[in-house]
Formats: structure tokens, C-alpha cells, sequence
């Protein structure tokens, strides 16, 4: 798709794989760029460090009024035809606690809310503007989401983040379907372990753990390679509907 007269959105596009995304749109010619982040990230300043071509909009993806207020500052520059979701958190919870008593509920409902109905959420919003635009190429937009490989291999603790991954790539066929006749295409990557924010704040000694457990390349990955296979499906006409792996081979184990 020749992005040159169109808008892209990228959720949690203040850091991380994010980030990366939003300079790799931007190499690629994209008109406009808008970063939907938290009110408490960077992204006022990633943006203003960017240049006139991107913008930042603070927002929650559960919210949304905050989510249409993405999608206003997108169209006002061009039409919206490029989503990249990231946005997402994680949380720990175990179905009985060491303690013996349950799991945390309210804790586990956050998580798949954030990740799961999140996704839904600006996905759905997303395509209600894409499916207004011409085609170009064939398409009218184009819609990547971000799933992990704790949805097909969670470890012990990751109920919640696994079970809202898993929810995302269920969700793909189905909206890719969905949004056929509206000319829009939905596939999701599903990232093994790389190197984020989330990764940085843990020791030398457990992420050179977390390397080494990739068969090859034995080391986390990088954003930037994330970024490059959101670029090639937004390229790429017949992905569709598809759930990719971007994880060196790795079958995560229980712990």
C-alpha cells in the first residue's frame, strides 16, 4: 500500500515495539503518524522530537471518547488506513496463591480488559473510519495487532496475559472475515521475547536466560524487527487473516 496520502495510528506508539513502528511508518513515506500512549509516557515529546509528520494523543484503549479523539487527530491529516496495535500490559496472577488463597480477579479483569477488550475496542473503531476511504491498491486500510507467544505457550503466572492474547488471535480470522467485503485486512503478530521497556528493568543474568532459550537467533528480539514485519504485511496484500510467529523458534516453558 502506498502510504504517501494516508494517516497511520500506532497504539502504545511511545516506546518499545511501538516506537520502532512509528519510525519505520515514517521511513516507509507514511503522511502522518499519531501515537496513542498513556497520558504519563513520552509521547509528547517523541512526537514533538519527530517533526511536523507526527502527532501524539493521549489515551486509553478501554476509553472511548479517547480513542475517537486518536481517530479525529489521524483523519485530520489524511485518511486513516494503517493501524499497528500495541498497546497492552501485563500482570501475574495464579489461579491459588501461595497462601492458599484464589487467584487475584480484579487483577486478572484488568489485563484481559486492557489487552483483550482493548484491542477490540480500537479495532472496531479503526475500521468504521478505514471503511469509509477509497481503495488504493485494493485496500481500504489496514489493521495489525499485537499478540505473544504466551498465547499458545503461557508459563505459570501469565493466566491473564495469556488468556487475552489468546482472545486477540481468535480475534483475527474472524475480523479479517468480518472486514473482507469492506476491503480491510487484519493479521497479528505474536512477538516471542524482546527486548521492551517491560524486558529492560530485569537483570543481565535472567534476560541472558531469556536469549539463550531462542533457538536461533539465541538473543531477544529487536523493535525494529518487529516494525519490519508490520511494514511488510501492510505491503503485502494477500496477508490476511493470519497470526504470525516473530520468535526465533522458541516454545516458551511452563516457568
Amino acid at each position: 500500500m502506498d502510504m504517501s496520502t494516508s494517516s497511520a495510528v500506532v497504539t502504545g506508539g511511545a516506546s518499545g515495539l511501538g516506537l520502532a513502528t512509528v519510525s519505520r511508518l515514517l521511513e516507509a513515506g507514511a503522511l502522518h503518524v499519531t501515537i496513542a500512549d498513556l497520558p504519563m509516557s513520552d509521547g509528547l515529546a517523541i512526537a514533538e522530537s519527530m517533526g511536523e509528520r507526527v502527532s501524539f494523543v493521549p489515551a486509553d484503549v478501554r476509553n472511548v471518547e479517547q480513542v475517537e479523539a486518536v481517530f479525529d487527530d489521524a483523519e485530520s491529516h489524511a485518511p486513516v488506513r494503517v493501524l499497528v496495535h500495541c498497546a497492552g500490559r501485563g500482570g501475574a496472577v495464579r489461579l491459588v496463591n501461595r497462601d492458599g488463597t484464589p487467584g487475584d480477579l480484579d487483577l486478572y479483569t484488568e489485563v484481559v480488559t486492557i489487552n483483550l477488550i482493548g484491542t477490540f475496542n480500537v479495532l472496531r473503531l479503526a475500521a468504521t473510519r478505514m471503511a469509509k476511504n477509497d481503495p488504493i491498491d485494493g485496500d481500504r486500510g489496514v489493521c495489525i495487532l499485537t499478540a505473544s507467544v504466551a498465547a499458545f505457550e503461557g508459563q505459570i503466572g501469565q493466566i491473564p496475559y495469556a488468556s487475552a492474547k489468546a482472545g486477540i488471535v481468535g480475534m483475527t480470522i474472524v475480523a479479517a472475515r468480518d472486514l473482507g467485503s469492506k476491503q480491510i485486512r487484519v493479521c497479528t503478530i505474536a512477538p516471542g521475547t524482546f527486548e521492551t521497556p517491560l524486558l529492560s528493568r530485569l537483570p543481565d543474568k535472567v534476560k541472558d536466560s531469556l536469549a539463550q532459550a531462542v533457538p536461533h537467533p539465541s538473543r531477544l528480539g529487536e523493535p525494529g524487527e518487529y516494525a519490519k514485519l508490520a511494514l511488510s504485511i501492510i505491503d503485502n496484500g494477500m496477508l490476511n487473516g493470519e497470526t504470525i510467529r516473530l520468535d526465533g523458534a522458541i516454545r516458551m516453558a511452563p516457568r
